[in-house]
């Protein structure tokens, strides 16, 4: 089953896509993905949907500046059934491949608004929004969810909710809102919504490497596999993907890789009206997934979230990527035990 997903992949391989990250995956962090190995899918960072606003300009350059021969979702976000409606209507103006409902979002500042993976407290709310959403948006229409709140009572409601209003496809992170990004995925959620669901669905949530997520795909029964985080972390973990489900010879990154791939992402994220120190500041959320994977000591991850300035920063990166030879090493497939990329909290 493929519901209303262009098919743009090759046969036998397994499709992946970008999952959306706010204040990451905009369009030149989607740019610089598409350079090193594309996903078959992108989706923009959610737009906050309200009913007297409109829609982000910054977000929407994702869709009118794409480039990266690779159809793009727009994500949507908010709880007002009519204005997410609304905004998705609106958005087939553009050129999108379909609009998507964020019911996943675990940052408290947005659940706390009763938006995001907040909504998955009210099964009928959720099941207002799915209704209302498809009734109204004319292409495809998608859904991206978490097990539930605190716990997992909320997910039968969802699934139903989904496979009655004929949601094209569905996007599972199996964990609950209140687990965010730590402890165990639970994969036996999404194989249970491939035997329920008539769409597709897509799995999501530590998928860290090529062999994770093609093993994933093929225990659970999911269409694809959508990654975030390690996509960070690892630019080339789409094409490695597409290489490992193809039974073809899968590309080893070596440091040096890893020291142009952040190269191009300075020069992506290049403003001049933005100041030297704000724009390392920002490059930071990219660098700290970078520094899971560089050593298993976590010296250049210690050493990057403390750099000021673009000049310190390369020179922090030249000495972990290149200098003595270390640049022909291979970059580690998963991320090192022990290294975590945590936020700066300096």
């Amino acid at each position: 089953m493929t519901g209303n997903l262009p098919s743009l992949v090759e046969e036998g391989a397994v499709p992946s896509a970008l999952a959306p990250m706010q204040n990451v995956t905009d369009h030149a962090f989607m740019h610089v993905i598409a350079e090193m190995g594309p996903p078959d899918y992108f989706f923009t960072e959610y737009f906050s949907v309200h009913s007297t606003t409109s829609l982000d300009g910054e977000t929407l350059r994702s869709i009118t500046e794409n480039q990266t021969g690779r159809p793009v979702y727009a994500q949507v976000l908010g709880n007002d059934a009519k204005a997410l409606a609304d905004a998705g209507v609106k958005l087939e103006d553009y050129p999108i491949a379909g609009v998507d409902l964020n019911l996943g979002c675990p940052a408290p500042k947005i659940y706390r608004r009763n938006a995001g993976g907040g909504l998955l407290r009210d099964a009928k709310i959720v099941d207002e929004i799915i209704g209302e959403m498809r009734e109204r948006i004319q292409g495809t229409f998608s859904v991206k969810c978490r097990l539930g709140f605190e716990d997992d009572e909320p997910f039968d409601a969802c699934l139903e909710a989904v496979d009655r209003h004929q949601v094209d496809f569905l996007t599972i992170h199996g964990r609950t809102v209140k687990q965010m990004y730590r402890g165990d995925v639970d994969y036996s959620s999404m194989a249970k919504a491939v035997r329920l669901l008539k769409c597709p669905v897509f799995a999501n949530g530590n998928l860290t490497s090529a062999a994770v997520a093609v093993s994933v795909i093929r225990d659970t029964g999911c269409h694809g596999a959508m990654i975030g985080r390690g996509a960070i972390r690892n630019p080339w973990i789409f094409r490695q993907i597409r290489e490992k489900s193809l039974g073809m010879k899968v590309f080893e990154p070596k440091l040096q890789d890893v020291r142009e791939y952040i190269e191009r992402l300075n020069q992506a994220k290049y403003d001049p009206g933005v100041g030297d120190r704000y724009r390392v500041a920002h490059l930071k959320r990219y660098l700290v997934f970078i520094g899971e994977g560089v050593d298993p000591e976590g010296k250049f991850l210690h050493e990057i979230r403390r750099v000021k300035d673009e000049a310190e920063m390369f020179r922090v990166c030249d000495r972990h990527l290149m200098d003595n030879g270390c640049g022909e090493r291979l970059f580690s497939d998963e991320p090192f035990p022990g290294v975590v990329a945590r936020p700066n909290k300096e």
